[in-house]
């Protein structure tokens, strides 16, 4: 029963919320909110921060480690894939700056404690299956263009790469499909984390929501996506220290673009998460 309940909510006839059009403008705003979110708690937000250049560090140590150099990019790409799950912590502060609550950095782990938590991990446990068999699909990819020979440097790795034929072929089929795999963890997580921290829906429901969000917006999410990828790239040039500023800034910015794109509406079987508790300050009714 409690695995149902992970995956369908506490409804035992489950309401889908309803979904708005969204236009480029509320991207825009869902930016400019997050920003003003980071402004508001910047050293919590930094102190958070910290912890994303460290995680984009990681795979740089592990491939040049272990001479699988050509998993760098596939290890450092696949970030975008799991990177809401990581950054939902600072979707929760702004969930609370929203209902007027007093926030810390401490804040963020309340994730933990949420009703939905199981439900959340169910759903990053899915992203992080995509994100598995993305490094499997680029390994595969890596070994059918160059056999299974290791290359003894970066610098040997970066000529075979930008030189040859395969390399070439590597480039493009790469980010073909690691595109795919972009759009799918998009397409499944846009929406369904920030609603479970919303409301306890379940991970079907949620997933559905986030598909459904994706397939009435697809130029406006692609937007979004395209802008989510960009500040990565850039935030990931210094030795990934603006990640420290752009993962807080889009997890900010996620929660509003959520809140523009599905309705806020209840119905007596769609319950929020948290009960607002007496004397709380909240400048939304839920």
């Amino acid at each position: 029963m409690r695995n149902l309940h992970v995956i369908a909510g506490i409804s035992k006839s489950p309401s889908h919320p309803a979904i708005r059009k969204i236009a480029l403008a509320d991207i825009r705003d869902a930016l400019v909110k997050g920003i003003d979110d980071f402004s508001a708690m910047p050293s919590d937000a930094l102190f958070l921060g910290v912890l994303y250049p460290l995680i984009g560090l990681f795979p740089v140590f592990l491939t040049l480690g272990y001479e699988v150099v050509w998993l760098l990019f596939p290890l450092a790409s696949g970030f975008a894939l799991v990177g809401l799950f990581a950054a939902l912590g600072l979707c929760e502060l702004s969930r609370r700056r929203e209902e007027g609550l007093d926030s810390s950095w401490t804040n963020a782990f309340d994730v933990v404690r949420s009703p939905s938590r199981d439900a959340i991990l169910a759903l990053g446990f899915l992203l992080m299956a995509i994100f598995l068999i993305w490094l499997a699909t680029a390994e595969l990819l890596y070994q059918s263009l160059f056999g299974y020979t290791t290359p003894v440097s970066m610098p040997q790795f970066v000529r075979q790469v930008f030189t040859t034929p395969a390399g070439w072929t590597l480039i493009v089929l790469g980010n073909a499909i690691g595109f795919v795999f972009a759009v799918i963890a998009l397409t499944v997580s846009v929406v369904s984390f920030p609603l479970l921290l919303d409301r306890e829906v379940g991970a079907a429901v949620a997933i559905h929501t986030s598909v459904r969000a994706v397939l009435a917006n697809p130029l406006t999410m692609a937007t979004w996506g395209l802008i989510v990828a960009v500040a990565l790239v850039l935030g990931s040039l210094p030795l990934f220290l603006g990640l420290a500023i752009v993962m807080p800034i889009l997890a900010h910015a996620t929660w509003h673009l959520y809140r523009k794109v599905v309705e806020p509406g209840l119905s007596p079987t769609d319950q929020p998460v948290r009960p607002i508790q007496e004397g709380s300050n909240s400048a939304t009714s839920r």
